[in-house]
C-alpha cells in the first residue's frame, strides 16, 4: 500500500500532507495525556512490529505494494490516536532509509495506514465486540474482523487517490503526467490483492495476536479498557 512518489502529483500530495496534518497535532495533544511509563515501551514495540510486518510486501499493478500494516491491532491495544503516531514513525524509517514509500507520497501513505486504517479497524471492532468479556472469544474475532475491514478501507482509498490521477493530471492530448492507471484499474487492482490476500494476512495477525494477549497477558488489553471507563 506504500505509494512511491511520481504516482501522485505535487498537488495530491500536498492535500495528502494538509488532511493528515490535523490528525498529527491531535495525536500528538492526545498521546501526551494518554501514555504513561507501563504504555510508552508498547507503543514502540508495537511501532516496531508494524515496520516489520510492512516490510513483506508484493508489488500491486498501479504503483503500489499490499501488506499487512497492524495498525487495528496498535489501536486495540494504545488507541487510535497512539496508532496514528505508531504507525507514522513506522511509515517515515521506511520511506527515509528503505525507499519503501515516497517522501512526497508521506503523507497520503499516512492518511492511508496510519489515520484511516486504525480507525476504521478500531471502530469496528468496538461496534463487534460491545458487551464482550475480557476473556470472550468475540474480542478476537472483532479484531481480526476490524483488521480485514481496516486494512481494505485503506487500500480503497490510495486505489482511489491513484485513480484520480489521470483524471486530473494530464496533458492536452489526454496523457497521464503521474499514475497512468484510471480508476476502473487501480481501485479493483487495489481491492482485490487486499480482499484475498493483504486483508487475510491483517485478520490473522490481529486476532491471534489479541487470543495470545487474552490467554499470556489480558492485562494488555485492560490498559486500554481502563481508560475508555475512566474518560
Amino acid at each position: 500500500m506504500h505509494i512511491p512518489d511520481g504516482y501522485l502529483s505535487p498537488a495530491t500530495c500536498g492535500v495528502m500532507y494538509a488532511a493528515s496534518a490535523p490528525f498529527w497535532y491531535t495525536a500528538t495533544k492526545k498521546i501526551k495525556r494518554e501514555l504513561t511509563s507501563r504504555t510508552v515501551p508498547l507503543l514502540s514495540i508495537f511501532s516496531a512490529f508494524s515496520f516489520t510486518i510492512m516490510m513483506f510486501n508484493a508489488p500491486v499493478p498501479g504503483g503500489t505494494t499490499a501488506h499487512a500494516v497492524g495498525g487495528t491491532l496498535m489501536a486495540i491495544v494504545l488507541g487510535p490516536w497512539a496508532a496514528t503516531i505508531g504507525v507514522s514513525i513506522a511509515l517515515l524509517i521506511q520511506a527515509l532509509f528503505f525507499g519503501d514509500g515516497g517522501i512526497l507520497a508521506f503523507g497520503a501513505n499516512v492518511f492511508n495506514m496510519a489515520i484511516i486504517l486504525p480507525f476504521v479497524g478500531y471502530w469496528v471492532y468496538r461496534l463487534v465486540s460491545r458487551g464482550a468479556s475480557q476473556d470472550s472469544r468475540r474480542l478476537w474475532i472483532a479484531a481480526a474482523i476490524g483488521g480485514y475491514v481496516g486494512v481494505n478501507a485503506a487500500a480503497l482509498a490510495a486505489g482511489i487517490e491513484l485513480g484520480l490521477q489521470p483524471l486530473l493530471f494530464h496533458t492536452a492530448n489526454g496523457t497521464p503526467l503521474y499514475c497512468p492507471y484510471s480508476l476502473s484499474q487501480s481501485v479493483p487492482a487495489m481491492m482485490l490483492a487486499h480482499l484475498t490476500a493483504a486483508g487475510v494476512a491483517e485478520a490473522v495477525v490481529t486476532g491471534g495476536v489479541v487470543a495470545f494477549l487474552q490467554r499470556v497477558m489480558p492485562y494488555i488489553l485492560e490498559l486500554r479498557g481502563r481508560k475508555e471507563v475512566s474518560a
